[in-house]
């Protein structure tokens, strides 16, 4: 009687354990097939997706502080102090127009649209000043007056330099713009209306567009992007999401009455600045123009 109730036991067990090794082995199918199959897609999207999130986060960290708030001024008074006193009294200027920039090397060359400083560039009454604010290297905020070495109409660019004796200043991270793709990812870092190094997102909308330059012609190639550029982000850096300068925004169609951006904006394109900036360091004017 013992020996039948152990074998009636032992195959209880068999026929349990059984049952449970089918239920592991379709609990395996399954997951395999998640795996292997939409599952895994979807699982991917969402890590692409966190991703692109994260790096771009920290693209716009990478890149703050080597952008710029430049401020178009005009001394409106007489004052007996130096130059560096007047810009720094208030009560002397009045704010003609703001625009932002970015940190070119080290040495303090500030690149920027000429639109930005175009008051400063044909000033003949000596009273017109540019006054940038910077970030240092160890995050510390600090004004000087920039002063313009070079033009160039037309791409719309313009260089700055300000004195960095005893800072040490962060260039911005170059790119390119020969490889863009319509539909990636790009942010726009500036000074809109005043709000120093605010991000706003897009994507590359199109390439090889024509927008009017400051003498009339067209500047070719330029970057289309719905990344929002309003007034005073002229100047500032385009970035991809590894934080590299892909243009300088430069331009918005506004909608008609209001001023605001409507969501097709454009940059120049790295490469072309790349090219321009060396000559307008050395020489003040682009290489066109020298000859």
């Amino acid at each position: 009687m013992i020996s039948v109730c152990r074998k009636s036991e032992a195959l209880h067990l068999k026929r349990k354990r059984s049952c449970f090794l089918e239920r592991s082995k379709g609990r395996n199918l399954r997951c395999s097939k998640i795996r292997s199959g939409k599952g895994r897609k979807r699982f991917e999207d969402r890590d692409r997706a966190l991703f692109a999130s994260d790096r771009s986060n920290g693209s716009d960290q990478e890149t703050s502080p080597s952008v710029v708030f430049i401020k178009d001024i005009e001394i409106v008074k007489a004052s007996k102090s130096s130059k560096k006193e007047t810009l720094t009294d208030d009560e002397n200027v009045k704010v003609e127009g703001t625009g932002s920039g970015f940190i070119w090397d080290k040495t303090g060359h500030i690149v920027t649209n000429y639109h930005v400083v175009a008051k400063l560039a044909t000033d003949t009454s000596g009273l017109q000043r540019c006054k940038v604010f910077l970030v240092d290297s160890s995050g510390n905020s600090f004004s000087k007056e920039g002063k313009i070495i070079g033009v160039d109409l037309a791409y719309d660019l313009a260089v700055l330099k300000v004195d960095v004796e005893g800072d040490e200043l962060k260039p911005a991270l170059l790119g390119t713009s020969r490889d863009l793709r319509v539909g990636q990812s790009c942010f726009a870092i500036g000074n809109p209306y005043g709000y120093e190094n605010t991000l706003t997102t897009g994507v590359v909308s199109g390439l090889g567009r024509e927008i009017p330059s400051p003498n009339g012609k067209a500047i070719r190639g330029a970057i289309q992007t719905d990344a929002a550029i309003n007034a005073g982000n002229s100047g500032g850096p385009l970035i991809d999401s590894y934080g590299h300068v892909i243009g300088v925004n430069t331009a918005t169609f506004t909608r008609k009455g209001t001023g605001i951006s409507s969501g097709v904006n454009f940059a120049i394109p790295i490469d072309s600045v790349v090219r321009t900036v060396p000559y307008l360091i050395v020489y003040g004017t682009p290489y066109s123009n020298r000859y």
